[in-house]
């Protein structure tokens, strides 16, 4: 057992001069009391003992006390040493993490250029095609406002046999009634006329009647009867009624439908681009955090030498060998970024959930710009407020406001119309014997009367019984209340419709400026990012090689490898930004068609120019993608 040392006085003294432990006092001001006490004790204490160790000195030396042991048992919750580092430790092998994906054909890739991917959403993008059938709904409802003025015929017959009580013999009655029967034909063409609001009625009425009246001269009769009318409008709905309305206004929602097509194919093509370019980008960093794994693996082997030789301790295999499964969580986190993005631009290409396309693996093809274009801020606000649809579709708005505000502009006027008919008659029928003029022996019919029906018509055509009659008629409303509200809601709506193009004119100002501060900065972040991925190679290399050499640790080789990898996706990303960057620009300037070679050739096709070959998308399918077997 050890011998421990002797407690000096000094010691002793110091200690109590600290006096007792707080704990033991009731007090603090006690325990002031007994410190200060203690302090003036022991300062007496080290005076004497002072004394005395100097007349000491001549004495004789006094032997050793004999030290007390003192056992130290160490806490049982503590190791007693630290654990070992495992000498034997070995890496698992494990392999490559798996680029399968759900539903996907890996084995089946299909290159897919930026054009093709475009060329395809316009062939099958279902809201593309939703829009193409606004536009036709829109054409239906055009022609439908214009068959207004499509002529009307119109034609009746009815047979009637009416008995009448007469009470006197002047009435012709036998038995004290009057029986009638008429067989009636009517027919005609009515409608309005286009420019000045006018309507009109033709109209013909033929009768074949019979009566036991006995003092009719022709029993049958037949009268018939050829009437022309005409309604022209003076004041209110002659420079602009309800049917023009509606004519102008269908056309100018034909017109609105247009834009709306326009403005979805520009939402489509975009909409793709960003798709396309976040898969291109998708893939690309999945391939860069495989290498990273390889690499890692690589290291982990390497390790694994130098530490059999006896160069590395056993930890250096656990460090590469976390660096590796953590690499891989990146990696299986990256596969799933590739698939969320792919379904995102298959969902825009394929026609329905049936489309082979969801089948194949669709490998981005096309090279990434790494410039952006060169435009001013004046000309890039000046062409999107030239070309974006959100304008045209608020001036075609202003329009039908304006031609709201005309007609009901015109309801507030007094309606005077001008009537003017002509009509033409004609009777014959059988001649009774009533027609006899007992007196004379002669009828009491005119000749050309007596006859069948042809007489009739010929009589009419003859137009030796015309009648003609022109006419005003007035309608004053009172108070004319609704048409006055109406008015009124019209230009609230052109104040408003002012307003609105305001807020969208500010509002696309805002969209040009950020698309172009965000494609400036993406093209200089993209030439950072370069230059620091650049930097981070050759750092990673350098450290790799001062590990080899024995010169740093393998610490330092992980720093400088994350390093290396975040720097190649921050430049994967910086492309990718800047390809989106002038996508978004373009769409905020309203270029995006002309810059992808497109038009519309009328209100429901698309023409794309590529350079070889045109393609006009007015219906689908058109262009159907290879069938792929799933995994």
């Amino acid at each position: 057992m050890d011998q421990s040392h002797p407690i000096s006085v000094t010691t002793i003294l110091w200690r109590a001069a600290e006096g007792p432990s707080p704990m033991n006092l009731t007090a603090s001001s006690t325990g002031l009391i007994l410190r200060t006490a203690i302090w003036a004790a022991a300062i007496l204490v080290a005076s004497l003992l002072s004394a005395l160790t100097a007349a000491a000195q001549d004495a004789p030396p006094l032997p050793s006390p004999t030290p007390i042991p003192i056992e130290r048992t160490p806490p049982a919750d503590l190791p007693t040493e630290p654990p070992p580092v495992a000498p034997d430790f070995k890496a698992p092998p494990r392999p490559l993490p798996t680029t399968s994906r759900v539903g996907v054909d890996v084995g089946n890739q299909v290159p897919l250029t930026l054009d093709n991917a475009i060329r395809l959403a316009l062939e099958n993008n279902n809201a593309i095609a939703i829009s193409r059938n606004d536009v036709e709904i829109a054409e239906f409802n055009l022609k439908r406002a214009e068959g207004v003025y499509d002529p009307e015929i119109f034609s009746e017959g009815f047979y009637e046999r009416t008995t009448t009580p007469v009470a006197s013999l002047i009435g012709g009655a036998v038995n004290g009634s009057v029986t009638n029967t008429r067989f009636f034909g009517s027919g005609g063409v009515q409608g309005f006329t286009r420019k000045f609001g006018g309507s009109y009625v033709a109209r013909f009425d033929s009768t074949r009647s019979t009566t036991s009246n006995t003092n009719a001269f022709l029993n049958p009769n037949y009268p018939t009867l050829l009437t022309f009318q005409y309604t022209q409008p003076l004041l209110r709905n002659r420079s602009t009624d309800n049917n023009r309305r509606q004519i102008e206004i269908a056309k100018k929602n034909l017109s609105l439908s247009d834009s709306q097509f326009r403005a979805q194919a520009i939402e489509v093509i975009s909409r793709v681009e960003q798709a396309y370019w976040n898969l291109a980008f998708a893939l690309r960093n999945l391939q860069v955090q495989i290498d990273a794994v390889k690499q890692a693996r690589s290291q982990l082997e390497s390790n694994e030498r130098l530490v059999s030789r006896g160069v590395l301790a056993p930890i250096e295999i656990v460090a590469a060998t976390a660096q590796v499964t953590s690499l891989e969580q990146i990696v299986y986190a990256a596969q799933e970024e590739v698939t969320r993005n792919e379904n995102i631009l298959k969902t825009l290409i394929a026609p329905d959930r049936n489309s082979s396309v969801w089948a194949q693996a669709l490998t981005p093809v096309s090279p990434v710009s790494f410039e952006a274009p060169r435009i001013g801020l004046d000309v890039a606000i000046t062409e999107a407020l030239k070309n974006r649809p959100e304008i045209a579709q608020l001036e075609t708005s202003a329009e039908i406001n304006r031609i709201d505000k005309a007609f009901f502009e015109d309801q507030t006027k007094p309606q005077i119309d001008l009537v003017g008919s002509y009509s033409s008659q004609g009777l014959s029928g059988a001649e009774t014997a009533r027609a006899i003029d007992p007196a004379t022996g002669l009828s009491r019919v005119p000749p050309n009367l007596v006859g069948g029906y042809l007489t009739s018509l010929g009589n009419l055509l003859a137009q030796d019984y015309p009648t003609f009659r022109v006419g005003v008629t007035i309608t004053l409303p009172w108070g004319n209340t609704a048409a006055k509200a109406d008015l009124g809601r019209t230009l609230v709506e052109e104040r408003r419709l002012g307003n609105v193009r305001a807020q969208t004119e500010q509002a696309i100002e805002a969209e040009v400026r950020n698309a172009l501060q965000a494609l400036r900065s993406a093209e200089a972040r993209l030439a950072s990012a370069s230059v620091n991925r650049s930097a981070a190679e050759q750092l990673y290399e350098s450290e790799r090689r001062q590990f080899q050499s024995g010169t740093t640790t393998f610490y330092r080789v992980l720093e400088r490898q994350n390093e290396l990898i975040a720097s190649q996706g921050r430049e994967l990303q910086a492309q990718t930004d800047l390809n989106r960057a002038i996508s978004e620009f373009q769409r905020a300037t309203g270029t995006t068609l002309s810059a992808n070679n497109v038009s519309v050739t009328d209100g429901r096709n698309l023409l794309l120019r590529s350079r070889d070959r045109e393609f006009t998308f007015n219906a689908r399918p058109l262009l159907p993608i290879t069938s792929t077997t799933k995994e």
